[in-house]
Parts: structure tokens; C-alpha cells; sequence
């Protein structure tokens, strides 16, 4: 059962300073912890509403709006999945998830945007080369590839989970789907080979280019075991890979709801272990330790870990798509109007803003509280 206070803030109030004398924080994971701590407290500042139907007021305090924060980034996904809905297309989507080995996460670690950056470039040369080799597709690919670094249990785990169309596009902008029933791209055997010696290959000449010393023997061992790249079947239809984006795209590294318990000392929370069927565990453990786990899933400052590839790149995603609308007789797609985030809480998450809890009337804003989130922050001693 979860306990009262049980969250990522009161982790970081109750165990960064003891963490930051153990592993002492960058500026940015400070800041980005700090911006967690007091997220929805009058430390953001807010606004106090009044009901002039009953008379009823409530304050309300404004979210930290940090990409890695469990009570923020709903609005931001539906917004963002409201503007893919329109890019979605009537054919088969694949789940791709193309992952590292252990042996890499010191490196990973150590040098993370740059290591992040490779993963990405080598995963789409493969994904392009894959594509444009007549015995596989013999076309124009496109997909989404979304950066996660963590595991269930907070472990670091970096891994790229993509959503792909199954198929390309022709030379004359004809659409091309995957041969066979479509379940798969491409062979994931072959595929998980060449991205390994990709992958190998380009962080060797990345660690001898930056001068970066690595473990004996690292890359050889590389080769020791197969890398596996994971594939499943088909998503059902549009409805499912907006669902299975709306799950991944804007994840955080654990959400409030599987902290079930934090005291002066330790962590308890909840997970799921894939390799025993996705059974449930509740791990116990120290809280430095979890607050650690949770710090190595911060991004580097203006890092972009959402980004999309081939015809779905924003250079070719207007002319792409526009012929594939046409090839697969639909409309048009009309113009992009940013919508405000009011009403996308009322029309996506049904949630009315500025509504009475007593009475149901529109509250008025009748005071605003300054938040003091720009003071400057001092690193806890």
C-alpha cells in the first residue's frame, strides 16, 4: 500500500544532500532535482481562484514543466501526440528496440551525449541501409526512435525503442509495404549483426579520435555474445501506436505511483521484472542509492531524445506524406494550429481547468503568487 508523501520529491528532500557528498551532482542534475523538489509547491509560484457562484477559493500552484518530472509532461505528450495523429498512415507499424550491452554502460555514462548520439546515427545508417538493399525493401524508410536509459528497476539500461512503418517509400512516391505478411522489416538476426559491428566500429574510432581511455580488451569482448535486436509483431492499428507512443514518448525514469514508501532512510517501490513473465516486485533499499539510480537517467541539458528519421524527418515530412496521402486516397492534411493547453486538458484528458470543485462553476483568478524558482540555488553542503 503506498504511504502518504510517497514521491520523487520528498526522495530528493529527504537524501540529496547526503548524495551530493557521496557523488557529488553537476549544476544540472541540482538543478534539475530542485526543479522536481518544489514542482507544484508555492515555491513555483501560483494562483489563488474564487468561485463567485459559492463563494469557494483554491489555490493552485504551478508545475515545474522539467521533462523528467513524474507529475509533469501530460499535456506536453497529448499535444505532441495530437500532432502525430495526423502523420499516421493506414498500414502496418512495427516496434523496434535496438539495445547495448552492459559492458558499455561505463562509457555510456561517462561521455552520455555523445555515446547517445552514436546510437542514434549508427541505428538509422543501419535502418537506411537495410531499407535501400533490394533482397529486404528496396525502398525509402521512415520511423520514430525514442531514447530511454533505464530499466524497471532503475538500473542504467540505454536503449532506442522505434516505431516504424512496415515499408517504404518507391522512387515515383509510391508506397512499398514489407514483403511477407509484414510482421517483420527485416531479418533481426542479420539486422542485430551488423548493428553490433556498426556500433563497435564507430565508438572505436570515437574513443581513439577523443582520446579516451577504455577497459582492455572492451570492444573485443563486445563480440562474445550476440546483440540482439527486439521486434514485435504488428501493432493492431493507428489507435494502438498512438497508445504505445502516448506510453513511451514522455515516460520519466520511474513515476510517483510505484514509490510506495519513503522514510529517513530508505526507498521502497515497485516493479516489474520482464524476465520472470513481468512479475511485480517490491524492492527495499537505500534512499542515497535510489536517488543516485534516478540522477543517471537525467539527459544532458538540451539533449533531444524524441526524434524522427527518413520520410518522417521534419525536412521530408511535408512532400513525403502529402504523396502518401494522396497515394492512399485521403485528404489533405490540414494546417497545424498549436493548441492551448486548456483546452487540451478538457478535449484529451477530460479535465475541466479553473472549475469549481464545490460547484462546478469557472473560477476567477483573483491573486497571483510570485514563485522564487529563479533565485539562485545553492548546492546542498
Amino acid at each position: 500500500m503506498k504511504a502518504p508523501g510517497a514521491e520523487i520529491a520528498t526522495v530528493i528532500q529527504n537524501f540529496l544532500p547526503e548524495l551530493q557528498q557521496q557523488h557529488p551532482l553537476t549544476g544540472h542534475h541540482l538543478r534539475t532535482l530542485h526543479a522536481l523538489q518544489i514542482c507544484r509547491t508555492e515555491a513555483m509560484g501560483g494562483r489563488v481562484e474564487h468561485c463567485e457562484h459559492c463563494g469557494h477559493e483554491q489555490i493552485v500552484y504551478n508545475s515545474c514543466r522539467n521533462r523528467h518530472c513524474p507529475k509533469c509532461g501530460n499535456i506536453d505528450r497529448e499535444r505532441w501526440l495530437a500532432e502525430r495523429e495526423a502523420d499516421l498512415l493506414p498500414v502496418n507499424y512495427l516496434h523496434m528496440v535496438f539495445t547495448i550491452p552492459d559492458k558499455l554502460n561505463p562509457l555510456f555514462l561517462h561521455q552520455q551525449a555523445d555515446c547517445y548520439n552514436i546510437l542514434f546515427r549508427v541505428v538509422n545508417q543501419v535502418m537506411i541501409d537495410f531499407a535501400a538493399n533490394p533482397e529486404f525493401l528496396d525502398a525509402r524508410i521512415g520511423y520514430t526512435a525514442i531514447l530511454h536509459t533505464w530499466g524497471q528497476n532503475l538500473q542504467y539500461h540505454p536503449h532506442l525503442h522505434l516505431v516504424v512503418p512496415a515499408g517504404g517509400i518507391t522512387q515515383n512516391n509510391r508506397w512499398k509495404p514489407s514483403k511477407g505478411d509484414g510482421s517483420f522489416l527485416f531479418p533481426v538476426d542479420q539486422l542485430s549483426s551488423v548493428f553490433r559491428a556498426q556500433m563497435v566500429k564507430a565508438l572505436r574510432s570515437y574513443v581513439r579520435t577523443e582520446k579516451i581511455e577504455t577497459a582492455p580488451g572492451m570492444f573485443n569482448s563486445l563480440f562474445e555474445k550476440e546483440w540482439v535486436v527486439y521486434a514485435k509483431p504488428p501493432f493492431s492499428g493507428p489507435k494502438q501506436v498512438l497508445s504505445y507512443l502516448g506510453r513511451y514518448t514522455h515516460r520519466v525514469a520511474i513515476s510517483n505511483n510505484r514509490i510506495l514508501r519513503v522514510d529517513d532512510n530508505q526507498v521502497t517501490f515497485s516493479w516489474r521484472d520482464y524476465h520472470q513473465g513481468y512479475k511485480q516486485i517490491i524492492t527495499t533499499m537505500e534512499g542515497t542509492e535510489f536517488l543516485r539510480r534516478f540522477s543517471l537517467h537525467i539527459l544532458p541539458l538540451g539533449f533531444t531524445r524524441i526524434r524522427h528519421y527518413g520520410f518522417l524527418s521534419s525536412a521530408a515530412k511535408t512532400k513525403a506524406l502529402a504523396a502518401l496521402r494522396e497515394y492512399f486516397c485521403l485528404p489533405p492534411r490540414s494546417e497545424y494550429i498549436k493548441i492551448e493547453w486548456q483546452a487540451i486538458a478538457r478535449d484529451r484528458m477530460g479535465i475541466e481547468v479553473q472549475c469549481c470543485k464545490k460547484c462546478g462553476h469557472v473560477m476567477q483568478i483573483i491573486r497571483v503568487i510570485p514563485d522564487c524558482f529563479h533565485r539562485p540555488i545553492r548546492a546542498p553542503s
